[in-house]
């Protein structure tokens, strides 16, 4: 026992000098750091994967908090590769430290076999980085690789449960619907058996949508969204003629057109008149647009230009498109192949892995 505490204590005052070590080069070299990683549009995703396997590091050994982190970012890659094949702009992962990691699009969409087909990039390569991971414990007798690889294909097998937001009830639109109720049947069964707050959050939230739309549905209760967008336009020549430039708290109605191209993807052009301003914004869905309002200006004075932010408020309803959930009957049955087969080969390759940790107990 003796052995054990100082084996303990010496590796509690390990990590405490790994973590001092850590937070002096942030003292001392933060900044030389943050001016390298604001030249990255990766800056932020790299940020928030070091303090994620910081924050793992504290409760789990190095290797797997390193390593659970990998796999997480192996999935994000997953769904970002799928949507740059589809022309959707994302954004770079973004890890939180016992919540996972997330993706956001900047534009939704337009029907569900794109939304499935993204949602199933996450899945399919988390699951190839997890058979490498295993391929490494097969090779090495690892115990921390075997883990490794449990837990990845864990995650990627819960992440298909049919419930929104996770990939399986995105990758559920473009086979059925009717998935969703068995997902939230299902959830309830996962819940009772993981235990998990997070968990029965994601699945009250998904209970609450589903009750939205198709028990409380009223389409004379449609509530107006807004959305806050902020286009910079150049006004060096009113500037240097001297004209009054709106302030601040400079607040108007705004002019406005909205229009789709040939692809489906909506626009509104909004007007400032007494700037002469002319600016076509991006609607991350299709929407009809109530009203365009200015909330303020930012003043951002450069030596090149004096340029102004516009911070343009539009409220809008959602438009509801039913042709959104219309899939070729050949595409349903791909996708609906491909999740059930996913799910059994994760399934399949858990109770692998267990057999392996089991012998290795041994």
């Amino acid at each position: 026992m003796q052995k054990e505490d100082n084996k303990t204590d010496s590796k509690s005052g390990s990590s405490k000098w790994y973590l001092g070590s850590a937070a002096a080069l942030l003292l001392l070299k933060g900044k030389s750091l943050l001016a390298l990683l604001k030249f990255s549009k990766f800056g932020g995703a790299l940020i928030s994967m070091a303090f994620t396997i910081g924050t793992y590091a504290i409760i789990y050994p190095w290797g797997f908090a390193v390593g659970f982190v990998l796999l997480l970012f192996v999935h994000e890659l997953g769904h970002v590769l799928a949507a740059k094949r589809k022309g959707l702009p994302v954004s770079t992962p973004l890890f939180i430290p016992f919540l996972g990691a997330l993706i956001t699009m900047k534009r939704h969409p337009l029907d569900a076999q794109t939304e499935a087909y993204v949602a199933m990039g996450g899945p399919l390569l988390g699951t190839v980085g997890a058979m490498v991971v295993y391929a490494g414990a097969y090779a090495t007798d690892s115990p921390l690789l075997y883990a490794l690889a449990y837990i990845g294909f864990f995650l990627n097998l819960i992440n298909l449960l049919p419930i929104h937001p996770l990939d399986g009830g995105r990758i559920s639109t473009a086979v059925t619907r009717w998935l969703w109720l068995v997902g939230l049947l299902g959830g309830i069964v996962v819940i009772v058996y993981l235990k998990s707050i997070l968990f029965f959050f994601i699945w009250a939230l998904f209970a609450y949508d589903l009750y939205k739309k198709y028990v409380k549905r009223n389409k004379k209760d449609v509530k107006v969204q807004s959305l806050l967008q902020k286009p910079l336009v150049d006004v060096q020549h009113l500037y240097e003629q001297g004209y009054p430039l709106p302030g601040p708290e400079h607040t108007r109605r705004l002019s406005f057109n909205t229009y789709s191209d040939l692809e489906g993807q909506q626009y509104v052009t909004v007007y400032m008149e007494s700037l002469d301003v002319e600016h076509t914004l991006l609607l991350p869905q299709q929407c009809l647009v109530q009203h365009v309002w200015l909330n303020g200006v930012e003043h951002i004075p450069t030596p090149d230009a004096y340029q102004l932010r516009l911070l343009c408020g539009i409220d809008y309803i959602p438009f509801e498109n039913d042709k959104y959930y219309e899939v070729p009957a050949a595409s349903r049955w791909k996708f609906g192949i491909g999740y059930l087969g996913l799910a059994l080969f994760l399934m399949g390759m858990m109770y692998v892995v267990h057999q392996h940790i089991g012998d290795i107990r041994l």
